[in-house]
């Protein structure tokens, strides 16, 4: 096949699925119509108009995001943000056309403001000041890859994962991480550990660590309440890096004597450049736990306020830029476009995400999930095969509409509400521990196993990583957890 026929072909899938989303849009708007015409305004006087079909593109572009990467023939149109762009205001565009024709038009400006400005733009400025900062921080060198330097590696990438975002933690270390394994043959449980750790359970114990307990925190979680979760923090991960030592130690044995040779001879101390963005980094930290809109600001107005936040997060970036001495992130091949990618992607999430939330804000208790265990197992396993964030807003919800009132176990909102400590904690832990479960179960976890392969280091496959990997090790670990801390 030419490259011009190839690009041809490509130029046509493009169009069939431009074609597609086009179809499925006007389907949606010709069912709502029907629904209007045909049927009564809602099944419950307490649940939103035509539910049911509120919740449908919320599901659409969850199921794109877990199915177009993984199929053949969707799997390179995938990779443009474009294209990831087009889906996610497709699926925003049928919420938003859901709220004008079932709610009427004026439910659609508050839909959009709470949607956009109270959370999105909160969410992605610092998901944006995290990846700029952390990316202007270079870690150079090849360490002899025994398996305590591993161990250690990983342990320090797991340390920081909290402080400096999953993200962050991930693209500081997998690079230094991959050339000291270089001389090594087998390097593939090393990089899935360093997902189930750094990319995942790492970040547990500040909101800024993973992007779902960022989504508690703007929804009223204190920012250091996540500091109760340092108990099954510690537990996960010193029996996660104790299986990894005594993996790779057996492992080590293994390799070949030329190697073993190669990695003791190809030595280079490690260098650390960039460490102004420490200082960035810790104002990131002081800022998002200082700058609380309706809390701590001598500010009336709160959207004023949050443009205070995020205009002090933006400032902080730039700081960045100018101060990161040149060729530091040449060295780490920093580029925009994984950012872009989350910010393609969530800008229709949490537009879509609106009426799910409402339908369970009315369903309440009705949803058959009351006990701390039920919650972690059913936030994980759907963290599992979806992105974590949302997931972890919609039992958020669910555990927000139980019946609660202040007393002991009960966890006071910034925003005036309360909710269930046990099952604030247990979401939690299901979001962040089991996004680990597979390659899309967190946005680290994709890209670090790009940057592997490009390193030369054969992955699993999505079902090789879950059957091989995460069954067998993370599962145990997690009835672990539910028999010690939420039974």
């Amino acid at each position: 096949m030419t490259a011009t026929h190839a690009t041809q072909i490509r130029t046509r899938f493009g169009f069939l699925c431009w074609s597609a989303f086009a179809v499925a849009g006007a389907t949606l708007a010709w069912l709502i119509w029907y629904s209007l015409q045909h049927t009564g305004a809602t099944p419950a006087a307490h649940l939103p108009p035509y539910w049911g079909i509120g919740i449908a593109p919320f599901a659409g572009v969850l199921a794109c995001i877990a199915l177009l990467p993984l199929l053949p023939p969707t799997r390179h149109w995938w990779e443009r943000n474009r294209n990831r762009l087009i889906v996610s205001l497709t699926f925003a565009a049928m919420m938003i056309l859901y709220y004008l024709l079932a709610q009427g038009a004026a439910a659609v400006p508050p839909m959009l403001a709470h949607a956009v400005v109270d959370e999105y733009v909160p969410f992605i400025s610092l998901l944006f000041a995290l990846y700029v900062i952390a990316g202007g921080i270079s870690l150079k060198g090849d360490l002899p890859a025994h398996p305590l330097t591993n161990t250690i590696f990983l342990a320090i990438g797991t340390g920081i994962a909290s402080f400096v975002g999953t993200t962050g933690a991930s693209m500081l270390l997998i690079r230094p991480l991959l050339q000291t394994n270089s001389e090594r043959k087998h390097v593939t449980h090393t990089i899935v550990f360093f997902i189930f750790l750094v990319s995942n359970i790492g970040g547990t114990l500040l909101p800024i660590g993973d992007p779902p307990l960022f989504l508690g925190f703007l929804r009223g979680v204190p920012f250091e309440w996540t500091l109760v979760l340092w108990r099954e923090w510690a537990f996960c991960c010193m029996i996660l890096l104790a299986i990894y030592f005594v993996w790779d130690s057996i492992v080590y044995n293994r390799e070949s004597i030329p190697s073993i040779q190669r990695d003791e001879l190809m030595r280079q101390p490690l260098r650390l450049r960039g460490l102004i963005n420490f200082v960035w980094l810790l104002c990131v930290v002081l800022a998002v736990w200082q700058i609380v809109p309706g809390r701590n600001l001598p500010i009336a107005n709160i959207q004023t306020a949050r443009l205070v936040r995020e205009g002090v997060l933006l400032a902080l970036v730039g700081l960045s830029l100018l101060t990161t001495p040149r060729g530091v992130r040449e060295d780490n091949r920093f580029n925009y476009a994984a950012i872009i990618e989350v910010a393609a992607l969530f800008i229709g999430i949490f537009i879509t995400m609106q009426a799910p939330i409402a339908v369970l804000h009315a369903l309440g208790g009705q949803a058959g999930i009351h006990q701390p265990w039920q919650f972690f197992w059913a936030t994980g396993a759907l963290s599992s095969v979806l992105d974590n964030a949302p997931t972890y807003v919609v039992f958020f919800e669910t555990a927000n509409a139980l019946s609660h009132a202040p007393g002991p176990g009960i966890t006071n909102l910034v925003n005036g509400q309360f909710i269930r400590q046990d099952l604030l904690v247990a979401i939690s832990l299901g979001a962040v521990f089991m996004g680990a479960n597979t390659y899309i179960g967190n946005g680290p976890n994709f890209m670090v196993k790009a940057i592997a392969e490009q390193a030369g280091v054969k992955m699993p496959s999505f079902f090789g990583y879950v059957f091989k990997y995460a069954l067998p090790i993370l599962i145990p670990l997690f009835v672990l957890v539910t028999v010690l801390f939420l039974l």
